[in-house]
């Protein structure tokens, strides 16, 4: 009815199944897609003999060549037909043309442009009508009898009432052709009684049916607790796609596993324990069909959104608090309240006091006020009860203080878990959904290729999705072999590479016909490929039964949704762990290889050094930035190549070459990944500890401060294949020269990762805390800002004021005003184009759309950190702006800062430049002979009352990954929960050809915020602090990641 072309938003195919049943034959030849070469030639035949059209599978691109189509611009020819412009052709149009659109996107951005010019419907599913469908798949596997005799009573009701509406329509017509006296009329009378009989015939059997109908529906309503459950988890399911592309779920999926749950419940008697045995297994294959395809980080994440969705259902959880718990505290302003202890975080704090100002507005289920409103005011009446539960490794396991235990609910104590101990926040998920589910729902299963091959079919490839480390083609042809699918014969693989797509396609063709398995690795390196995989499966109707397709590759935006849907998806992983790690390689070393070296004594030691090295660095990545700086893709090629090399120079020299070996290993080989400097200073000083005369001197030789690892006595291969099958299957930080803080820093990322995952997968449309509509709060935050923040300096007003000293850091002044002020202006217009955008006086554009969700989820719009990078959540983050502000408008208003706080500058680096330019034109010395030499001064910022003679005293820098002794100036061990360290101010002095004495001296690294690497426009390393090393020597404090910010995350 509409007088523009559909096009129909369809993630679950809905939409293309009607158009295919409704069009039928005619649409057969006719359903492209614009990647198709003969969509244009195929469109032209249509419109000129009116058949029917589908575009299908669109992206956000529409071709500009349908323009002409899409608006029916008509042209009259000069026979007086009506033509339409296609390409460069006119093309005759015929009246009956339909055309019809569908996307599998569940949220594309049409611009105005692609809704003007056609009708957008969205077909997808909602959570009530998926509800009504999963009701009719129960019904007719519980109650064949019960969903025949309502498909049939809905047929006869349909047919009846068409019947009386036929009988009604004869009266009407029969009465007004009716000619003379109609009583006169026998014909007319008779026809008028035996319709009325009819209809009284019809109406009656229309009330039976209606009682009927209601029978049934009382029968069939007692099974909604299944389909209900149904559409909570495929929504839950289906939310995942937002994490990544990859986690793509249709419908049709969903329902062979739905079909799957039904066929495989137990059997009962009583009706009650049928269902609650079909809702048992249909969570519980829900929850393993989908954990199968994700990736090991994300299934705790999935296994709590399955929780808060099932309960959602049942007996929500407080919407207010989980908007806090997956957010924190959103205030722009810090709170008033002084923390009380220095041992509290202070952003703990800060959530802390926003959890209880929520709580005030509540009242408990004994109907007096909430217990979390006193929360803050126990924390500071209680200082040793509070800090031991802050103490404990495992506080989750323990009882919160002061009765907190017995009063707070299990979602409440996570509420708390997380503004004091943010690291044992997934421990404390993991517990949450252990209590309200089970704990069967927190582990995963193992992925079992025979299991994959017994659910797989012809029609369904199998997707491997690939993470760095992981190959499962040697498990496929494992398979293949036990199947009776050779490698190279009944098996065909081959790994993608530019130029290989028409091979695949034929390898593909000639399995369909001959049953052969056929695996494709590395999907990932062919993207625009894949557009043609996805037209080559379609086309394939009937294969033979044995054909299955085999699919790798790395996780790919471009990757064809069409082909995500209809397969199987499994993540691969290697393993994890120290002992996992030796073990595997321990393993692929054979017996012919370990007895090939001659100097067998040194060989069998240096060869479990390098095992330990290559499984270390492996597992160093957990620790993110602490632990390397880029996570390489370190293989095993890396370990095969170094332990030949091994063995050339241990046969080919008698004294041991040790910088031979450490050089060709550190720098050549596995040092050929690295791109770090800083990176490849961690792998020397590995190798400097594991290759040196005491790894073959001294008997069960230390390769960490742990006892546990040591190089075994020389035996046997399978003599270490049993000391490494004795080693702890967790490791701990020191395994790795780490401290234990190391492991609660990448437990706090993993938890705010987990969190923020969690955040991306709740809907768009619900009211926030206390019913607030998004578009409210998102409003107050914007005025906020427009209000905090302040308007751009005149540059040219700065410039005058200080034309009277030319100095080079007066330069850095003119350019810092210059680029804050564009910042200034472009959060103040956001703001403000915001503001008319939610009250609709302006067009909200994609990108306001995505300010909008950035001010909504409490971060900084991406738009904004083009100035300078900064990981801080918003509230923060503006602080912090406002702090540079006022540090740029003092020295503006004032002289120059008595202390520079160095991270208050876009680019420190320019300041750090200038500080040495000014010594050069000083003293007269060329600028590439100075640099400089560091001082800790220990004396607060007012104590000091003047600017150093040379160079400049800097403060605000934070040492993360070591203590600091204050007493004597050097590192030191951190406290226990000790992550970062507030060090004292630094002066930076410029000196002239600085003798580099290294003893006892730890290079240490400066950064301007948490990402170590930066960007390949702003790298964030700055420059290197020379640093007393204290007890330690400079390789402990390499190992231990130890560095200096300029800013934290937070």
């Amino acid at each position: 009815r509409a007088n523009r072309w559909p096009l129909c938003i369809d993630p679950q195919m809905q939409a293309l199944t009607w158009i295919k049943n409704k069009e039928g034959k005619q649409l057969e030849g006719k359903v492209k897609t614009f990647n198709d070469s003969d969509f244009l030639k195929q469109l032209e035949l249509a419109i000129q003999y009116g058949f029917p059209f589908l575009f299908e599978n669109l992206d956000e691109y529409i071709d500009p060549v349908i323009d002409p189509v899409l608006e029916k611009n008509f042209v009259t020819s000069s026979s007086g037909r009506q033509v339409v412009k296609l390409g460069d052709k006119e093309v005759e149009w015929d009246s009956n043309f339909r055309l019809y659109m569908t996307s599998k996107l569940s949220n594309p951005h049409y611009g105005p442009e692609i809704s003007g010019k056609t009708m957008i419907i969205n077909y997808g599913v909602t959570q009530q009508g998926l509800q009504e469908q999963l009701l009719n798949v129960t019904v007719k596997h519980e109650r064949a009898d019960l969903e025949a005799q309502r498909e049939t009573l809905v047929k006869e009701m349909s047919e009846n009432k068409a019947l009386l509406k036929g009988l009604e329509d004869t009266l009407l017509h029969e009465l007004s052709t009716a000619t003379g006296n109609i009583l006169d009329n026998q014909e007319l009378i008779s026809t008028l009684e035996e319709a009325k009989a009819k209809a009284v015939e019809i109406a009656e059997k229309l009330e039976v049916s209606k009682v009927t109908a209601i029978e049934i529906d009382d029968t069939r309503v007692k099974y909604t607790p299944v389909a209900k459950r149904g559409a909570i988890l495929f929504f839950a399911m289906a939310s995942l796609s937002v994490i990544t592309n990859m986690y793509e779920y249709s419908l049709g999926s969903f329902l062979t596993v739905f079909n799957g749950s039904l066929d495989s419940a137990k059997k009962d008697a009583v009706l009650e324990g049928r269902l609650r045995n079909v809702i048992d297994a249909l969570t519980f294959d829900v929850y393993n069909y989908t954990c199968l395809g994700l990736f090991e980080k994300h299934k705790l994440m999935f296994s709590f959104q399955m929780c808060t969705k099932i309960l959602e259902g049942d007996v929500p959880l407080d919407p207010v608090f989980l908007d806090f718990f997956l957010k924190g505290n959103l205030s722009l302003e810090k709170e008033q309240r002084v923390r009380p202890y220095e041992w509290l975080p202070d952003k703990g704090w800060q959530d802390l006091i926003r959890l209880v100002e929520l709580a005030r507005g509540k009242v408990g289920p004994d109907g007096r006020p909430h217990a979390l409103a006193r929360l803050a005011d126990d924390v500071e009446s209680d200082e040793p009860a509070w800090r031991a539960f802050y103490e404990l490794e495992s506080p989750e396991e323990a009882g919160l203080p002061m009765g907190y235990a017995e009063a707070l609910s299990e979602f409440e104590k996570l509420l708390v878990l997380r503004c004091l101990r943010m690291d044992r926040v997934t421990v404390g998920i993991t517990r949450f959904v252990i209590s309200v589910m089970s704990e069967k729902y927190v582990q995963p299963p193992v992925l079992d290729y025979g299991m994959i091959y017994r659910q797989s079919r012809e029609t369904t490839p199998v997707v491997f999705v690939l993470s760095p480390g992981a190959d499962p083609a040697f498990d496929v042809f494992k398979l293949g072999e036990e199947m009776g699918f050779k490698p190279g014969a009944k098996l065909k693989y081959m790994a993608l590479g530019q130029g290989m797509g028409p091979k695949a396609v034929e390898f593909i063709e000639t399995g369909v016909q001959r049953g052969l398995w056929i695996m494709l690795q590395n999907c990932h390196l062919l993207p625009r490929w894949l557009k043609t995989l996805e037209k080559t499966l379609e086309r394939i109707h009937k294969p033979h039964p044995d054909f299955r397709l085999w699919l790798s590759s790395s996780p790919n935006p471009h990757f064809p949704i069409a082909i995500l849907q209809r397969s199987t998806k499994m993540t691969t992983e290697p393993p994890k762990g120290l002992r996992a790690n030796l073990l595997r390689l321990y393993n692929s070393v054979s017996d012919e290889s370990y007895v090939q070296c001659r100097a067998a004594h040194k060989y069998q030691k240096l060869l479990f050094s390098l095992t330990y090295f290559h499984s270390v660095l492996l597992e160093r990545r957990k620790f993110r930035t602490l632990g390397l700086n880029i996570p390489y893709d370190f293989n095993d090629t890396d370990f095969s190549v170094s332990d030949d090399l091994l063995k050339s120079y241990l046969d080919s020299y008698e004294a041991t070459p040790w910088d031979a070996l450490k050089y060709l290993i550190a720098e050549a080989n596995y040092g050929g990944r690295v791109t770090d400097e800083l990176d490849r200073r961690v792998l020397n000083s590995y190798l400097n500890r594991f290759y040196c005369e005491d790894a073959l001197a001294v008997p069960n030789y230390l390769l960490s401060p742990l006892p546990t690892y040591y190089v075994p006595d020389n035996g046997s291969l399978q003599s270490f294949r049993d000391y490494i099958a004795t080693l702890p299957a967790t490791d701990r930080p020191e395994a790795f020269g780490q401290h234990p803080n190391a492991e609660i820093s990448y437990l706090i990322e993993d938890s705010k990762v987990l969190l923020d995952s969690l955040l991306g997968l709740q809907p768009r449309s619900v009211a926030t805390g206390g019913g607030a509509r998004r578009e409210d709060l998102v409003m107050a935050i914007a005025s906020d800002l427009l209000d905090q923040v302040p308007a751009p300096w005149s540059l040219e007003a700065v410039m005058k004021a200080k034309a009277d000293d030319p100095s080079a850091l007066h330069v850095v002044l003119f350019q810092e005003v210059e680029r804050y002020n564009v910042l200034l202006a472009r959060v103040r217009l956001s703001c403000a184009e915001l503001i008319r955008g939610i009250k609709g006086l302006v067009v909200m554009s994609a990108d306001l759309d995505a300010i909008f969700d950035a001010l909504f989820n409490a971060k900084v719009p991406s738009a904004w950190l083009k100035t300078y990078p900064s990981l801080k959540p918003l509230g923060a983050w503006t602080r912090d702006l406002l702090a540079r502000i006022e540090q740029l408008k003092s020295w503006i208003e004032d002289a120059y800062p008595r202390v520079y706080w160095l991270s208050g500058f876009t680019y420190p680096t320019g300041f750090l430049t200038a500080v040495l330019q000014t010594t050069a034109r000083k003293n007269g010395v060329p600028i590439d002979t100075l640099s400089f030499e560091y001082t800790i001064v220990n004396l607060d910022e007012r104590e000091i009352m003047a600017q150093p003679k040379e160079g400049v005293y800097v403060k605000g820098t934070f040492l993360e990954g070591a203590g600091w002794d204050f007493e004597n100036n050097c590192l030191c061990e951190p406290d226990p929960m000790e992550l970062i360290v507030s060090m004292p101010i630094i002066h930076f002095k410029p000196v002239e050809n600085k003798k580099r004495s290294q003893k006892g001296i730890y290079s240490c690294p400066l950064y301007m915020y948490p990402v170590r690497t930066g960007t390949r426009e702003r790298p964030s390393f700055m420059i290197s602090v020379d640093l007393r090393a204290g007890a330690a020597d400079p390789d402990h404090w390499i190992m231990r990641g130890t560095a200096l910010l300029l800013a934290l995350a937070s």
